[in-house]
């Protein structure tokens, strides 16, 4: 394995895919800078430029995007008190109050110092996984795959918004629009008509930047606001990596609770910086600077938030499942560049997976200097209007769409699901678990047909499905009744 993991190495380090890595962690610094955005907008930007590429390159600029926007968010969350992306909700407790108390320059260095040990933190364990992985997955039949796909359903079905039924709506809604088109197992279309474009069906591209790009450059031409109310950032970088530092078990803790928390499908960065902050008050012995500009919720957050990546990628590899919403359009960039995700990433493919790992620590490293060297030029790009960059990026998603069959169908379709995506984020219906059932549906049909021709429905007596099963119902049973303890049912 280690063997492997240095030719991977020596790979990424090639000069004509570490350019592209360095792409990717500059699209990731401006995406995660503007509020609202977040690694599935700024993967979305990216998928479409992917086809026929090298695998390790654009794997290496896909990563190394995902890797960064989970740092550069920051800058939002602490200088205006908007969150960047979602896994950065938590820091604007203690962030914006900094901020606002002449602390922004000790806040931001806290939070990328802390970003940067999450990150390489999660990258290690992603490693380190592998060889204890690796015999557990190529156990793993056909059946197997489709109950855990099932799973990775029941999971982001209910943990991705406020109401569970809304996200199991979602997600059949992103399965059926994943039937158009062609059947996977025979030679049959499905739900297109007389229409030649959808017989192809609809591209992972258009639907994940009609859902999640196109809506929130809506949004932001709408309100037309400047992006920062800080004018000029403090000094006091030394003392927050100094901070990071004091803090190191807290730093620890919270990285193991990322990368934990990373694991599990559907969860992500929406709620383990709320957990990982959590546990920052209960064990601080001093409880009462939170949430008034106390750096160490700051500091839980922003390194549980990065480490989660490494921890999100686990499931997603080497089972197919997506741990996130930004893992799931990952997913799509795998199956579009002839990569399977699943027992192939730990022997044909192992160089690929291996790619992921170095990039993911690498971007990281990159992510987090950029941060420090680039503060101020980055802070000021948070002043610019949202109508002076929005058009910028509603050309380059046009031309996204469009280089996808380049047929007048897409841009129809880009802008039908972009309605739609704006529809759902108006009336507060979660859009990640379209894309997500999107993503699995041909997962779960392919397990599903295989399982059937070649056991027959004998596969259903298996012990490992029938408890694979009953964790799937025990998810929806449980995730039900919280939300509806929580909320006082659903509305």
């Amino acid at each position: 394995m280690l063997a492997a993991a240095f030719d991977a190495l020596a790979l990424i380090l090639d000069p004509s895919r570490l350019v592209f890595m360095l792409l990717g962690v500059g699209v990731g610094l401006v995406v995660g800078v503007i509020p609202g955005l977040g690694g599935v907008v700024g993967m979305s930007l990216l998928l479409p430029f992917v086809y026929g590429m090298d695998p390790h390159a654009a794997i290496a600029m896909l990563i190394g995007m995902a890797a960064v926007i989970a740092t550069s968010d920051t800058f939002p969350s602490i200088l205006i008190g908007v969150p960047g992306s979602a896994g950065s909700q938590a820091t604007i407790l203690d962030g914006y109050p900094m901020a606002q108390q002449g602390q922004a320059g000790r806040a931001l260095s806290a939070a990328f110092s802390a970003s940067l040990i999450g990150g390489l933190i999660g990258a290690l364990v992603l490693f380190a996984i592998l060889p204890i992985a690796r015999p557990l997955v190529l156990a793993f039949q056909s059946p197997h795959l489709f109950m855990l796909t099932v799973l990775g359903l029941c999971f982001v079905g209910l943990l991705s918004g406020k109401y569970p039924f809304r996200g199991i709506l979602a997600t059949l809604l992103g399965m059926m629009i994943a039937m158009l088109g062609s059947a996977p197992t025979t030679v049959t279309f499905r739900y297109v008509g007389d229409s030649i474009y959808l017989m192809d069906g609809i591209p992972l591209a258009i639907l994940a930047m009609g859902l999640f790009a196109l809506p929130e450059i809506l949004d932001l031409l709408a309100d037309n606001r400047a992006v920062s109310r800080v004018s000029k950032i403090s000094s006091g970088w030394k003392e927050g990596v100094k901070d990071t530092f004091r803090n190191r078990w807290l730093v620890l803790r919270s990285s193991a609770l990322g990368v934990t928390i990373g694991a599990i499908p559907g969860l992500g960065g929406s709620v383990v910086d709320w957990l990982s902050y959590g546990q920052a008050v209960q064990t601080a012995k001093d409880k009462t600077r939170f949430g008034k500009g106390d750096v160490r919720g700051v500091i839980a957050p922003e390194s549980s938030n990065n480490a989660k990546e490494g921890g999100s990628l686990i499931p997603t590899m080497l089972f197919g499942i997506p741990g996130s919403g930004t893992t799931a359009v990952l997913l799509g960039g795998l199956i579009l560049l002839g990569i399977q995700p699943g027992p192939s990433m730990l022997t044909s493919d192992l160089s690929i997976t291996l790619t992921i790992v170095w990039t993911l620590a690498l971007a990281n490293v990159f992510g987090a200097l950029a941060c420090f060297v680039l503060s101020g030029p980055i802070s000021r790009l948070s002043t610019v209007p949202a109508s002076k960059f929005a058009p910028f990026l509603l050309v380059i998603m046009l031309v996204g769409a469009y280089q996808n069959t380049q047929q007048w169908g897409d841009l129809i379709a880009f802008g039908v699901i972009g309605l739609v995506g704006w529809l759902f984020k108006a009336y507060d219906w979660p859009r990640a678990p379209v894309l997500i059932g999107f993503v699995l549906a041909p997962s779960i049909e392919r397990y599903l047909t295989i399982s059937s021709s070649r056991y027959g429905w004998s596969w259903l007596m298996d012990p490992i499905v029938i408890l694979i099963g009953v964790i799937a119902i025990g998810v929806l049973i449980a995730g039900i009744r919280a939300k509806q303890k929580g909320l006082g049912g659903e509305s």
